[in-house]
């Protein structure tokens, strides 16, 4: 007997979520079917809502609701440095740290010429407009300690550098090598920010 032509297009949605394999996504798509009518109708409303009333700030490049920037509208924050990280997940690790009081700016990934992905494809150009604009006084690159991860760092590094007024620093490398900012405990990224040393 085959799968019901719904259920195989909701599986499909869920498989196109990270780390969901086929099985699990129909895992998730029965699941989602065995659900009373109130909680399935939750479910569908918290995800359209979450599209609707989340964007990204047009600064910092994270994510926003109700349009205001938890950050950048913050003015307690140190407005003179600027932590450089590639998702979000990651400012969210850092800030659960509690370690870091300054502003943030959100790259559109991590250089890989492999995969076809270059500097305009990060949103470099929008990166050094918002240092050369503002009161930046150091720029910490928070990238991932992969390949990718470092050739970024030491591309943004050279970028920021060419205008020469602006200290470029990496998080130190208490963080392990190919591991995830996000899944890094908090004592790990406060002594990898107190640790953090020039490009």
């Amino acid at each position: 007997m085959e799968n019901l032509p719904s259920i195989v297009t909701l599986a499909s949605y869920f498989s196109r979520l990270p780390g969901v394999g086929p099985k699990s996504a129909e895992r998730m798509a029965y699941a989602v079917l065995g659900m009373e009518g109130e909680t399935a109708e939750g479910f569908a409303n918290a995800i359209k809502d979450a599209k609707s009333k989340i964007s990204r700030c047009p600064r910092c490049g994270l994510y926003e609701e109700g349009g205001a920037c938890p950050i950048c509208d913050d003015p307690s924050r140190d407005q003179k440095t600027l932590m450089v990280v590639t998702s979000y997940k990651d400012a969210l690790a850092i800030e659960k740290s509690g370690s870091y009081k300054g502003l943030y700016h959100l790259l559109k990934g991590t250089l890989s010429p492999a995969k076809g992905i270059y500097p305009e494809d990060l949103g470099v150009d929008e990166l050094l407009t918002r240092i050369n604009n503002g009161q930046i006084e150091e720029v910490i690159v928070a990238t991932n300690p992969t390949i990718d991860g470092e050739t970024t760092a030491l591309y943004l590094a050279r970028r920021i550098e060419e205008g020469g007024k602006v200290k470029v620093s990496r998080l130190a490398y208490g963080l392990s090598m190919g591991s995830s900012l996000e899944y890094s405990d908090a004592l790990t990224l406060e002594k990898a920010i107190e640790g953090r040393k020039d490009i």
